[in-house]
């Protein structure tokens, strides 16, 4: 038990210990100057070797390894790295190329030195805090004194223990006007800048914590179906995205027949649309299905003051800000100590050869006899003040032709010169604000020219995936076997696209949203079976099994839950109708009852109002029983649009094999003949003879006053109507 409590807490110390050095000494970069260990090692080693011309690489590397533990292909890939960022290192060679994705030469065949902006903003050996290196022979830095916000400028991407960090490069210009903005209390917005151009929407940024669309440049070649594009996403290659662009076409999302690449200094990457493809709807569906459009998520993970925090480009770039005061403070007061300094030793110099109290050590005999003449002699011309045993030993080692050709009034000019630039470091000192402000100033007049920004900012008009993907899929319905789907062979089809949804609606009241699939079972009683819009309007015309009082209803399915099932019609009912076209009319017939005058009703489809899936509808009949329903189609039609709802028993079958999505019979169910569920008048109940005399004299009656009152065209339709009724 002891030793199982004993490994378990070896474990734990050394998992601790382990996951504390990933996060700390390699993946994750220090907010104080914006680095990982292997970089700050990089660019200390480039610091040693530097004296103004190139380095091998291979030396480079071999001198860095004096400080890093890891070896030298990881220093290699990560000096290439750094210097493919263009602000800290100058190239000689082949070091890859980030937009093609070619790999840089050997370290042995390639060269670097620093540029001059690394050594005006990262180094100052009497700033920096050192430590001994992993092995005790050497010191390195623990943190490079950066005056800029390098880690905003060059971006960081790494995986540690429990935690990742990803913070999106900056421009150069636009971060420097930024601090001066913050030492101004003003506020400022930053946005990412890419390298490799392009164009992006900032919109969701965030302040470094939400997420950036970067697009690529496409533009219509004039006067052919071609299109060219001339810069790419952050983090893609003309490979990579060629062959995203490839995958697409393959599987019918692009219309492209070809693309060929000419890419050399600058990106080039020619695409011939196939026919029937239009250069702008494909430009759309080059952003939705390929790398041309790419979103990344930024995640800003710092080590601040040793511990691992979570922080914004705002907060990142105030905290730079106050690096900077920090760092130019203690420069300056360094400064000014190293000027007092030079006015004590230039007045000691002047006194001594002035007043000539080296002759005053001639006759001495020993070496403290020699220190206290001058002692002596000095004294006097110091205010009260000493000199010590080593200025006095600075003194006796003045050379004699430095006394002899002594010029009093120039030693005067130069420690006037002095005096000013004492005074001017104390007039900084006393405002910081505006030192530092000039400092950044006097390193954007020298270097901003060659930081322009790269990116494009623009907002992005949303693309629908759905609209702009071709509909490529063939998906057939099988009602035999009762399946769907674009492996599925049947004869009723619809083309359909990756992102769609099919919408199938069953005789027995439920419906369901599938995606397009190979195969999908969905039985053999449907009525509908198609493409899913949220602007689809449907038609239901449904009876109550047990008052057999029926329903309309018009509907739209606008939300739902993938294959999950739902009803359209309460579950104790029966289905009479249901049809996705807009129009028609509806005939309603009403079980017959004595003393019932009306038998039936016609309900214009289009007048009823469009409500949720789950709405019950409108009453038919002011709640009277219905014996069967008919289906006329909208006027001016000639039986296009809609079937009707009666089916003899031989015309049944027919009727059930309708194509799904189209106006089918209504199946009779308890028993009923088909007929009467499906529409044809009921047969009327046996009458006694005196209830038929009387409905006959009452057709008599009828007959008369319509020949009295109007012509033969009417005559002949009320007869027709008069035999329909007998």
């Amino acid at each position: 038990m002891s030793a199982d409590i004993s490994l378990r807490g070896l474990f734990n110390d050394n998992f601790l210990e382990y996951a504390s050095y990933v996060i700390k000494d390699r993946a994750i970069p220090d907010a104080a100057d914006g680095l990982k260990p292997v970089q700050r090692r990089i660019l200390w080693s480039l610091r040693e070797l530097d004296d103004g011309r190139f380095n091998k690489v291979a030396n480079v590397i071999g001198h860095c390894m004096r400080y890093h533990p890891h070896g030298d292909q990881s220093i290699g890939d990560a000096l290439v790295a750094l210097a493919n960022r263009g602000c800290f290192i100058d190239t000689q060679g082949n070091f890859g190329n980030d937009i093609t994705g070619d790999q840089a030469s050997a370290p042995r065949y390639i060269e670097c030195r620093l540029t001059e902006l690394a050594r005006d903003t990262l180094f100052d050996d009497r700033v920096t805090l050192f430590s001994e290196s992993y092995d005790g022979r050497n010191r390195e830095p623990v943190l490079l004194p950066a005056r800029i916000p390098v880690l905003l400028l060059l971006g960081a991407e790494g995986i540690a223990v429990g935690m990742s960090t990803k913070i999106l490069p900056h421009n150069f210009c636009e971060l420097l006007h930024a601090m001066i903005a913050c030492i101004r209390g003003r506020s400022f917005t930053l946005y990412p800048d890419f390298p490799q151009g392009g164009s992006i929407d900032a919109s969701g940024y965030a302040d470094g914590a939400g997420k950036i669309r970067n697009r690529a440049t496409i533009e219509r070649k004039k006067g052919q179906k071609k299109l060219v594009i001339s810069e790419i996403p952050w983090g893609a290659t003309t490979e990579s995205l060629i062959a995203s662009i490839e995958a697409a076409a393959r599987k019918g999302k692009v219309r492209v027949s070809s693309i060929d690449d000419f890419t050399s200094g600058k990106v080039e990457i020619e695409l011939t649309l196939s026919r029937g493809g239009e250069p702008d709807e494909t430009i759309k569906q080059l952003y939705a299905h390929t790398d041309c459009e790419m979103v990344y998520s930024s995640n800003i993970v710092v080590i601040r003051d040793g511990r691992p925090v979570e922080e914004s480009v705002s907060g990142l770039l105030r905290y730079s800000t106050s690096l900077l005061l920090e760092i130019l403070e203690k420069e300056l007061r360094l400064d000014l100590e190293d000027l007092n300094a030079k006015i004590r030793w230039m007045t000691l110099e002047q006194i001594f050869i002035e007043n000539r109290i080296y002759k005053g050590i001639e006759e001495k005999k020993t070496f403290e006899h020699v220190q206290k003449a001058v002692r002596d002699g000095m004294e006097p011309f110091l205010d009260g003040g000493g000199v010590t045993d080593s200025e006095i030993d600075k003194l006796l080692a003045i050379k004699i032709r430095r006394i002899s050709r002594f010029d009093i009034e120039a030693h005067r000019n130069e420690m006037g010169e002095v005096r000013t630039r004492i005074d001017g470091i104390m007039e900084d000192l006393a405002d910081m604000d505006r030192y530092a402000v000039s400092w950044l100033q006097g390193i954007l007049k020298k270097y901003g020219r060659s930081y322009p920004r790269l990116t494009r900012i623009e907002t992005f008009s949303d693309i629908d995936v759905k609209e702009v993907s071709l509909r490529n899929l063939k998906v057939f319905y099988d009602a035999q076997a009762g399946y769907v789907g674009s492996a599925v062979k049947g004869d009723i089809s619809f083309e359909a696209s990756e992102y769609d949804r099919i919408a199938v609606f069953e005789n027995n009241g439920a419906f369901r949203i599938l995606p397009v699939a190979e195969k999908h079972f969905i039985d053999g009683n449907v009525e509908f079976c198609g493409l899913q819009d949220k602007e689809r309007v449907f038609t239901a015309v449904y009876r109550d099994r047990q008052t057999r009082v029926a329903f309309i209803k018009r509907f739209r399915v606008e939300s739902f839950i993938l294959e999950k099932e739902y009803r359209f019609i309460p579950e104790d009912s029966e289905l009479l109708y249901f049809s996705d076209s807009p129009g028609g009319t509806v005939e309603v017939w009403f079980e017959r009852r004595k003393r019932m005058r009306t038998y039936k009703e016609a309900v214009d489809i289009s007048g009823i109002l469009v409500k949720g899936v789950s709405a019950r509808g409108n009453r038919l009949g002011a709640g009277k029983p219905v014996s069967s329903i008919k289906i006329l189609p909208p006027s001016g039609d000639s039986g296009a649009g809609g079937c009707e709802s009666s089916a003899s028993p031989a015309e049944a079958p027919a009727a059930a094999e309708k194509a799904p999505g189209q106006c089918c019979p209504a199946q009779a169910e308890n028993g009923d003949s088909p007929g009467d569920a499906a529409g044809e008048p009921e047969a009327p109940p046996s009458l006694s003879i005196k209830e038929v005399m009387e409905k006959a004299e009452a057709l008599r009656l009828r007959s008369q006053e319509a020949l009295k009152l109007a012509g033969q065209e009417s005559q002949r339709d009320l007869f027709e109507e008069i035999g329909k009724e007998t």
